[in-house]
């Protein structure tokens, strides 16, 4: 049988072979100051590096904290500085924003741009700086270490920050006895197997591709790592390697639909067992497309960064519930409170608060106690999403608390209004919001983005959300943009959207 390994482009890795090379960095990491419990951030596109310097964190006690590389300016300056890293690991084109921002007592290591990262983002030929030591050097230059471990520390994720800047998520190690419990939870989630394949379609700076490629690695399966996501490279990844499981969010789901049919079905995707997606809302014609195509393997969790997995959804589930995010999953569960933390009646919406699954380890917002004290009731944390449960126990979500719009004192939430505009065809995308109004104190707002080659007015807008919601809640207000801005998460950054009509924000 072959041995699993870390896939990336064209090169590939035994994982053996990588673990070694992580130990020979933690080793590299120690001789600069990195301890127990200090952190290091990995400032790295997706690629073999980037779980190699995840794993080197493990033997000496160290904490990762992954960066989004797209963050320049106040939120990499921030991050930098919140996270108080020591070390920072970053690809050669990307040096001069750390260089910018980090701190006079922080290393910088330097790793080499592999050519399929170089190639996915038309970088050409980066050469090595040479201003940094180099993390091939860190690698070459040690002995692996060799300290065991009991309490594994897991990496320090900033949230994406759409509502102001990041938190950094600490989370406690997990313990050593919950361990069994919370990987059978994960490979049952994310539809992973002890000598399966998986695929990483998504930045391991997010919390959900990080957790399924981390511990893919830890169970041993063969694990094939996409620099972006391609719609049809996704096809013929999964075709060539025989990919049984794939973690995806519903931008990818609607990239793919767009494919031709004939370039769709023209893939053996067969070796497929498990497509599980999360992080942002699935328009439902979109989930039964993808149901439809691939068959029942598509399925659907719902938590937070902060707070694990709460929900899954099966196929059927979605079927027989559309628009439902599921039931509570394993040893989760979910309670629905009024804005006094009240329990809100069956069907009634409130504020979601869940309790993760067993195992998932508690955790503070670094820097900053006092804010995750605030989201706490009971034991259950929210993150901040509004929703109801209906009799037979699935969750459906209304909205964000920060989104909801309040005009002339009627609560308005965008999510329903984002998925009626959804339903024409020439919309590509959408966010809905409230606006600054002189008689109601908020006007709704719809920013949209066609499919290239659409057309679509503000009027037509307008009366399609009239015919299928209260008059009310048509946008008074319709703008067509070019692109709305997204996370690789599919989250929407509507706070850089709204900034526009709302100068506090800026």
């Amino acid at each position: 049988m072959t041995e699993p390994a870390i896939h990336s482009g064209a090169r590939s890795r035994p994982i053996s072979e990588a673990r070694t090379r992580a130990a020979r960095l933690a080793a590299g990491l120690r001789r600069l100051g990195v301890g127990h419990g200090d952190r290091f951030a990995l400032v790295l596109r997706n690629e073999i590096a980037f779980l190699e310097a995840t794993m080197a964190a493990t033997p000496i006690g160290a904490v990762p904290v992954p960066v989004n590389w797209h963050w320049t300016g106040v939120d990499l300056e921030h991050l930098l500085n919140d996270s108080g890293a020591k070390v920072v690991i970053a690809h050669s084109d990307l040096l001069p924003g750390v260089e910018k921002y980090a701190g006079p007592d922080v290393v910088i290591i330097e790793a080499e741009v592999p050519p399929e990262v170089a190639e996915t983002y038309r970088l050409g030929d980066v050469p090595l700086s040479g201003r940094h030591t180099t993390m091939e050097r860190l690698i070459e230059d040690n002995e692996p270490v060799q300290d065991p471990v009991t309490r594994p520390p897991m990496s320090v994720i900033y949230t994406s920050g759409t509502t102001g800047l990041a938190k950094g998520i600490l989370r406690d190690p997990i313990d050593a006895a919950s361990m069994p419990r919370l990987v059978a939870s994960i490979a049952k989630i994310f539809g992973m197997r002890p000598g399966g394949s998986t695929l990483i379609t998504a930045p391991m700076y997010h919390t959900a591709p990080n957790v399924q490629a981390t511990f893919a690695v830890a169970m041993g399966l063969d694990v094939h790592v996409m620099p972006a996501f391609r719609p049809e490279l996704w096809l013929r990844l999964i075709a060539e390697h025989r990919i049984e499981s794939v973690q995806m969010v519903p931008t990818m789901f609607q990239r793919l639909l767009r494919l031709p049919e004939e370039t769709r079905r023209s893939y053996d995707l067969s070796s497929l067992r498990a497509v599980v997606h999360a992080a942002a809302p699935c328009p439902i014609p979109v989930k039964e497309a993808m149901i439809d195509w691939l068959g029942p393997i598509v399925a659907e969790y719902y938590g937070g960064s902060e707070g694990g997995i709460w929900t899954y959804a099966t196929s059927e589930d979605s079927l027989s519930h559309p628009g439902t995010v599921g039931r509570p999953f394993a040893e989760a569960d979910i309670r629905i409170l009024d804005p006094d933390g009240r329990p809100v009646p069956t069907g009634g919406t409130g504020i979601v608060y869940g309790k993760a699954i067993a195992g998932w380890p508690n955790f503070t917002y670094l820097h900053q106690p006092d804010k995750r004290a605030a989201i706490e009731q009971d034991g259950y944390i929210t993150v901040g999403d509004i929703g109801r449960v209906d009799e037979d126990g699935f969750l459906y979500l209304s909205d964000r608390l920060n989104d909801v719009i309040v005009a002339g004192g009627v609560n308005i939430y965008p999510a329903e209004i984002e998925a009626a505009i959804l339903e024409l065809d020439a919309v590509a995308d959408v966010a809905v919001f409230g606006i600054p109004d002189e008689d109601l104190g908020e006007a709704v707002c719809a920013h949209v983005e066609l499919r290239p080659g659409a057309h679509s007015t503000v009027e037509a807008i307008q009366e399609h959300v009239r015919a299928r919601l209260a008059r009310y809640k048509a946008p008074k207000r319709v703008v067509f943009d070019e692109s709305l801005p997204r996370e690789d998460s599919g989250k929407l950054f509507k706070r850089r959207i709204k900034a526009l009509y709302w100068p506090e924000m800026s």
